[in-house]
């Protein structure tokens, strides 16, 4: 999905994000499910949620951004595309 396929909206990105990560994993997550205590996500495949995130919606995400706490769970990983694309973050979005 490309900022161009859907109206970016906090649920648009959530939703494909979980498909993603839910594909990827093979497991059921909640946007608020940490991915990384959970065992679910490793920092190898932290980097592939980067790449997936900067190609999906023509984000850069470097410097500061590239904290682990930013890709903790699907509803960071929204705040973050939403704040970087220059959105007003939800208060119910990390």
């Amino acid at each position: 999905m490309t900022t161009e396929d859907k109206t970016l909206t906090a649920a648009a990105i959530t939703e494909d994000v979980l498909r993603f990560v839910e594909a990827k994993t093979k497991s059921s997550v909640w946007p608020d499910t940490d991915l990384f205590e959970s065992g679910l996500v490793s920092s190898l495949f932290a980097l592939e949620l980067i790449s997936y995130l900067e190609k999906s919606y023509l984000v850069s995400i470097d410097g500061e951004d590239l904290q682990l706490d930013n890709f903790r769970t699907v509803e960071r990983m929204t705040g973050l595309v939403l704040r970087l694309k220059g959105f007003a973050v939800p208060d119910d979005v990390s």
